[in-house]
């Protein structure tokens, strides 16, 4: 992927529209087998509310990461989804509400952009851990490591066909972060591991 700088103002490009024939010829795997440039590249900072659109729309809830917190990412990606692992990490206070795998670096998939289904004006970055937790996290810290690109950011004539795709960008995602190459970022620094 070459880098592209985003454009964070009101004025943004238009979105394509998802067609049949890209829905059909989604390749199960993407990427090199190893991250390359500009990947790995790490987030951090506050869960906070977005929409409340991803858990209730499209059965896919989201924690949504505060501007500041992904301005290396837009400074070196296009808008698009991404796939890496992610880490949700509670006060000290708090850690016990938490199940063992909810606190461990689980895999995710995340979309920058500006949602162009619902017509966003601001650009977001939404991730969505692939585990399904039990309580919000609004307000938590959250560690992310972005390692690859999945698609291009997309307009959809229906809500089930967005669907469609956010499950395959799942399935995607997975099988990218079972290559070995990508696996030891589970373990890295960059994560509280306990």
């Amino acid at each position: 992927m070459s880098s592209v700088e985003v454009s964070t103002h009101d004025e943004h490009s238009a979105a394509p529209f998802q067609t049949e024939e890209f829905r059909h010829s989604r390749p199960t795997i993407v990427g090199p087998e190893n991250p390359e440039s500009p990947f790995p590249i790490r987030l951090a900072g506050p869960v906070q509310k977005g929409f409340g659109r991803g858990g209730k729309d499209l059965g896919c809830p989201t924690a949504n990461l505060p501007d500041d917190s992904t301005e290396e990412m837009t400074a070196v990606a296009r808008t698009g989804v991404y796939y890496g692992y992610a880490q949700v990490i509670p006060p000290q206070d708090k850690v016990a509400e938490f199940g063992k795998e909810e606190l461990a670096v689980l895999p995710m998939v995340m979309s920058m952009g500006f949602n162009p289904f619902y017509d966003n004006k601001k650009l977001t970055a939404e991730i969505h851990i692939m585990h399904s937790f039990q309580r919000d996290f609004y307000g938590y810290e959250m560690r992310a490591i972005v390692l690859g690109y999945i698609r291009p950011e997309l307009n959809y004539t229906s809500r089930e066909a967005l669907i469609d795709d956010i499950d395959t960008d799942k399935r995607v995602a997975l099988r990218c972060l079972e290559r070995p190459g990508y696996q030891k970022y589970a373990t890295d620094d960059h994560f509280k591991l306990e």
